[in-house]
């Protein structure tokens, strides 16, 4: 198991105590979500379902800056979801670097 994966929730970077999350509920609007986040503590989703809508959900809600995620399917996948915002976003070097060449 990812050391960002605890339990039942998967973390965006470090984990924090449990107890500073801000629950932001289930699947809630992104202003909502923005809302949370200007107070300056970490965020907390729960993102319902496990198709690639509610994985296409997860990377905004990581766009936006939520710290951990609740999510019914596969936590494998949300990784690989989070990861690639992280790479996208700088916070991370992207898992493979590729360069085509013509």
């Amino acid at each position: 198991m990812d050391a960002r994966n605890h339990g039942d929730l998967v973390w965006t970077g470090t984990p924090a105590d449990p107890e500073d999350l801000l629950d932001a509920g289930v699947d809630p609007p992104a202003a909502e979500v923005e809302a949370l986040l200007s107070r300056g503590r970490p965020v907390k989703v729960t993102v319902t379902g496990s198709d690639s809508g509610a994985l296409a959900a997860a990377a905004v809600y990581a766009w936006l800056g939520v710290s951990a995620f609740r999510f019914a399917g596969d936590p494998g996948e949300l990784r690989q979801i989070l990861d690639m915002v992280a790479s996208i976003a700088g916070a991370r070097p992207p898992a493979v670097g590729r360069r085509a060449l013509a």
